[in-house]
């Protein structure tokens, strides 16, 4: 019977799908064949730092001296840092003030994912809900850009689905196949299935108990924390000013000269390192502060409603010997519904993520409740010859995800799915919710929308195959350079390769001679364990 019904709503929901998918390809071709021709048309954009980047005290002293910016973003994230990146890239006079440091927060406390969303894709079959269709094709259309921008931070990963009811075999062949052919032309490898000894010889790790076969299908896996930098990066080379440590103490208005009604024209600015405040004016303020993202709306009216409905989503990073180097691992359908990821990163595993209701904070901290959660999961999927141990958890991070509901909508309580931009009456322009692979697009249509309202003078985005800070001069064999030029260790030579992408040699040169045969040059900073768990996000020893 349940076959019967899973069949059934995939047979309907793949051709409503099909036939959406269709019309949405050729609207897409258009859209980006117009966007290409308008950027050749453009040529390439100036780049003012090309080389050496300002100082902070220079920024600092750009912010507070410049007369009028036209945009002022407000949180170094990923969403802000690409609303920067967007806003800069079309010649506006572009600001952007973070509290704390860029990507400290939930875009660095991710899953380390760039993908479309295979459970979304589910949802929008059996539902036939377009929108949810859409908002997958999104995601995956900016996943294949994401890749393609910063090569050295991000590359494809395969991800295998285990079966262990041969029913669900077709049904989530078919949902898999789908999310291939939704991707179109932007699909990273195709998918395929694995026998049951094929699945334990990719995954040995694997439970063998009834286990059927394994679907594997691919999407991205980036550093996210090194992602939002180099958009953050990228911007001020473009001739953003920007600067971390910088908290908006309140909003500056001024009345409109036409109705009198109060307008948001700036932000009273503290430098939190010396305690000097300023004021930096715009025409436009973009409010991009993720889980804050009430905070800001409340200084612009404090009868403004709150929007924001956070959640935790809590990692755990346990021994590399849980999972394979090249292989991650979905489990589709946890004891409570929901989705948990088993994925190699830095030569450990990264476990996650949960979805609980959380109080906003600048310092979130994972509980024991959701830690437990996670390996329980773990647990269901691994052979009994590997014992999960809760000593085995050597950290974990807790970031909050801003989920929101739409002012605009009547139905307040319903939380939106995708993100929402939003402007007061007094001009302050709001993005909030949506997720990390989308945030060059929800960048875009912000600052189409506050183009709009404020009336500036700008061309359509540019953002699209813009490559990002050091991704222009990386290839795959870098680090073999760096090697026999430097006389570095392999694997800092990769690490240097896979964090700085083409500027690692500029990095290579500041290293210090060893006075050893070999390595010549980079002595170590910290021992290499360290380094891998601080990379891995921010985190909490457990």
């Amino acid at each position: 019977m349940a076959f019967r019904k899973a069949v059934k709503g995939t047979l309907i929901g793949g051709g409503a799908v099909a036939t959406a998918f269709g019309l949405s390809q050729l609207f897409e071709y258009r859209k980006n064949q117009a966007r290409l021709a308008y950027v050749e048309a453009q040529g390439e954009l100036k780049v003012p730092f090309k080389d050496a980047l300002p100082t902070r005290e220079e920024q600092l002293s750009t912010l507070r001296n410049t007369e009028e910016f036209d945009v002022l973003v407000v949180g170094g994230g990923a969403t802000g840092s690409g609303c920067a990146l967007d806003a800069v890239t079309r010649n506006l006079k572009t600001a952007l003030v973070e509290r704390s440091d860029f990507s400290s927060g939930t875009s660095s406390r991710s899953t380390k994912l760039i993908h479309g969303g295979v459970r979304y894709l589910q949802k929008a079959i059996m539902k036939l809900d377009y929108e949810q269709y859409m908002m997958v094709k999104e995601a995956l259309h900016e996943r294949a850009n994401l890749l393609n921008i910063a090569p050295h931070l991000s590359a494809p990963l395969p991800i295998m689905l285990p079966v262990y009811k041969w029913w669900q075999l077709p049904y989530y062949w078919a949902g898999i196949k789908m999310y291939d052919l939704v991707a179109g032309s932007q699909c990273l490898k195709s998918s395929y299935v694995l026998s049951k000894s094929k699945a334990l010889e990719l995954f040995p790790m694997l439970k063998k108990d009834k286990l059927v076969g394994a679907i594997v299908y691919y999407d991205g896996q980036h550093n996210d924390a090194r992602m939002n930098l180099a958009i953050t990066l990228t911007a001020a080379r473009h001739g953003a000013a920007i600067a971390n440590y910088t908290e908006v103490v309140h909003l500056l208005k001024k009345p409109d000269p036409k109705t009198g009604q109060e307008k948001v024209c700036g932000a009273h600015c503290r430098d939190i390192i010396t305690g000097q405040e300023f004021d930096i004016r715009a025409k436009c303020v973009i409010n991009a502060t993720g889980p804050f993202t009430d905070s800001l709306r409340k200084m612009d009216s404090q009868k403004t409603a709150n929007i924001c409905q956070p959640s935790a989503g809590v990692h755990i990073i346990i021994p590399g010997y849980y999972s394979p180097d090249n292989m991650g691992l979905l489990d589709p359908a946890t004891s409570d519904g929901r989705v948990i990821f088993f994925l190699p990163w830095e030569k450990m595993t990264i476990a996650g993520t949960t979805d609980t209701p959380t109080e906003v904070t600048a310092h979130p901290i994972p509980v024991e409740d959701d830690i437990n959660f996670i390996l329980s999961e773990v647990r269901n999927y691994l052979s009994p010859d590997v014992e999960v141990r809760r000593g085995d958890v050597l950290a974990a991070w807790s970031g909050i995800r801003p989920l929101v509901t739409d002012p605009n909508s009547k139905n307040t309580q319903s939380i939106c799915r995708n993100h929402i931009v939003n402007i007061s009456d007094s001009g302050l322009v709001t993005i909030a919710g949506g997720k990390w692979t989308t945030y060059r697009s929800m960048a875009e249509e912000t600052l189409d929308a506050a183009i709009k309202a404020h009336k500036l003078s700008a061309g359509p985005s540019r953002t699209v195959g813009l490559m990002l800070d050091g991704g222009k001069d990386w290839t795959p064999t870098l680090y073999i350079r760096l090697v026999q030029d430097y006389g570095l260790e392999n694997e800092v030579a990769q690490h240097l390769a896979a964090t700085y992408g083409g500027r690692s040699f500029e990095v290579a040169k500041m290293a210090q001679v060893t006075g050893k045969r070999w390595p010549i040059v980079g002595k170590r900073l910290v021992v290499i364990e360290l380094l891998q768990l601080l990379h891995v996000g921010r985190w909490f020893p457990v």
